[in-house]
């Protein structure tokens, strides 16, 4: 099977995450050439071919280098355009991206957001002038989802809706509220408080018709059952990883599956190469989940720019260490669709794009 030809849908992509690290480089170095830079170079911080990035190295990455290189609108945007280029040509043919609004030395957190947002509506805009290649082409739609830091505090939290609820109001961009960050922040020992003290904002964000998606359980540290209840607590659409679950726990979730349904965003390579998971991807919890009634597993690069794997080789390696037939592989791809944050009308013209299993046995 063609995977990159197969049409696929990302509902777990961190944008600057995301973000390659040719393009990286090429953002620092028009800084560098201006003399606006004292970091150095990508290809010395990030090496080509390292991506055994674990949970300790993973998040200094970001706030020691990344959003450094990303403070100003020109190359949030640049970065941005380059992310969206690279997810339609792998495949994808709907993109739910989401990024925590940041306060930088030159932009507030809502100049932040409506600098991506017009980066894609700029991007999409130009890919509907380009010719498309087939009659059955269907452009990569893109929305948007706002997350949550687990490190923030109510107000920060409350902020972060506020913008999505504004924003909202003059396009269909944002769609979705997330909560994420570093697992070992905001446990039931903190003193600062648990991840508790945001059920407030998220029940309402989802009182306000936001869907909402949670990393959950994606490290021991955040996989005790009170945290988990607390999260099960928010009704939540989908959940990011589901790695660390006790069975009272997993039993909680298959039952949310078979009662009325759930988004399961599964990352593959990331649980892998961060040593996240025991066994590598052949003992990955993708199989015991896929097939799960009422699980609807969408499979998730998290941060390709990081870890190197595009969605079309998460679909490779999940043929290949679970066997599965290329019509599976099709019926795998169309699982996400009932739980995209993108409305009704998207839902049906990605039913029309996608491959049939039928077509593939």
């Amino acid at each position: 099977m063609d995977f990159k030809a197969l049409p696929k849908i990302e509902l777990h992509a961190h944008l600057t995450g995301s973000v390659s690290r040719q393009t990286l480089h090429d953002i620092w170095a028009t800084k560098h050439a201006a003399g606006t830079t004292t970091l150095d170079d990508p290809s010395i911080v990030m090496p080509a071919g390292k991506h055994d990035y674990n949970l300790q190295t993973f998040f200094p990455l970001f706030s020691s280098y990344i959003y450094g290189l990303l403070p100003d609108a020109a190359s949030l945007t640049r970065a941005t355009r380059s992310v969206l280029d690279d997810f339609a040509a792998d495949g994808v043919r709907y993109l739910e991206l989401r990024t925590t609004p940041r306060r930088t030395t030159e932009m507030t957190k809502e100049v932040y957001v409506r600098t991506v947002v017009a980066a894609i509506q700029a991007w999409e805009a130009d890919q509907t002038t380009s010719p498309t290649t087939g009659s059955s082409a269907l452009r990569m739609h893109t929305r948007l989802i706002l997350s949550i830091d687990r490190r923030d505090a109510p107000p920060e939290a409350h902020e972060v809706l506020r913008i999505a609820d504004l924003l909202r109001r003059e396009s269909d961009m944002i769609v979705g509220i997330d909560l994420c960050g570093d697992p070992a922040k905001r446990t039931p020992s903190d003193p600062r408080g648990s991840v508790a003290i945001f059920t407030d904002v998220f029940r309402e964000a989802k009182a306000m018709g936001f869907g909402v998606t949670v990393h959950f359980a994606e490290a021991e540290v955040s996989g005790t059952e009170e945290e988990l209840g607390v999260l099960l607590g928010w009704q939540p659409d989908r959940l990011g990883h589901v790695i660390c679950l006790s069975p009272a726990v997993k039993e909680a979730v298959k039952r949310r599956g078979r009662e009325g349904g759930i988004g399961l965003e599964l990352c593959l390579s990331c649980n892998v190469q961060a040593k996240m998971v025991e066994g590598g991807f052949g003992a990955h919890h993708f199989g015991e989940w896929w097939g799960a009634e009422g699980c609807h597993v969408s499979l998730g690069t998290d941060d390709v720019g990081v870890f190197g794997s595009p969605l079309s080789n998460e679909y490779r390696l999940a043929a290949e260490h679970f066997n599965l037939s290329n019509a599976q592989v099709c019926e795998l791809a169309l699982q996400p669709i009932p739980s995209i944050f993108g409305g009704e009308a998207i839902q049906a013209q990605l039913r029309e794009a996608m491959w049939k299993p039928e077509d593939h046995r």
